[in-house]
C-alpha cells in the first residue's frame, strides 16, 4: 500500500482491497454530495474497483483515501486525474466527510496534492472545477493558492474554474 503524504493530523494512502464499504460511506450524506457527480452506489462501487486496479498498474493518478493518522477513521477521498485528456493538465477532486469540515484539512490536503502532482506527474498545471454554490471549496482551492479563472462549462453545466501553473 503506497502512501503519499502523512501529516500530524492525516494520511493520504492507497485504499485497501477490504475498504469497499468505507470507500462506498463517503457518498452517503446528502449534505455532502450535493455538489458532487450524481452516482449510483453501483457506478462508485465500479470506481472504486477501477481505483484497485490503477494500483496494480502504478498509476500516478487516481483516487487515494484520507485517514486519521492512526489509521482508524476515513475522513475523506482525494483524486488526481488528467483533465480533459491533457497530460499537462491535472484535475484534483475531494469529498470529505462533514465531521472534518472546517478544520483546514481541506487546504492541506489540496496544497499536498497539487505539491504530488507537479513532482511526480510532470504536469504543468493543476486545475479543479466547482459548482457555483460550493463556496466552502472555492475557498479551500483559493487557500491552497489556486485562482479562480473564467467559468468552465462541464457536460452542459457551467461552473467555478480554478487553476495553479507550476512554477
Amino acid at each position: 500500500m503506497r502512501i503519499i503524504a502523512r501529516t500530524p493530523r492525516f494520511i493520504i494512502r492507497e485504499f485497501k482491497a477490504g475498504e469497499e464499504e468505507t470507500y462506498l460511506s463517503l457518498f452517503e450524506d446528502e449534505e455532502v454530495t450535493v455538489h458532487l457527480p450524481k452516482r449510483t452506489k453501483d457506478e462508485n462501487r465500479r470506481l472504486f474497483k477501477e481505483t484497485l486496479q490503477e494500483y496494480a498498474e502504478n498509476s500516478l493518478c487516481g483516487r487515494w483515501g484520507m485517514f486519521t493518522t492512526d489509521d482508524t477513521d476515513c475522513m475523506g477521498m482525494c483524486l488526481l486525474r488528467h483533465f480533459e485528456g491533457s497530460k499537462d493538465k491535472m484535475e484534483l477532486g475531494y469529498v470529505l466527510h462533514k465531521k472534518y469540515w472546517g478544520q483546514g484539512i481541506a487546504t492541506e490536503m489540496a496544497q499536498i496534492m497539487t505539491e504530488h502532482a507537479f513532482k511526480q506527474t510532470g504536469a504543468l498545471q493543476v486545475v479543479a472545477v466547482t459548482t457555483f454554490g460550493n463556496l466552502a471549496s472555492q475557498k479551500v482551492l483559493e487557500n491552497a493558492g489556486l485562482k479562480r479563472m473564467d467559468n468552465y462549462v462541464r457536460g452542459g453545466e457551467e461552473a467555478a474554474f480554478f487553476c495553479l501553473d507550476r512554477v
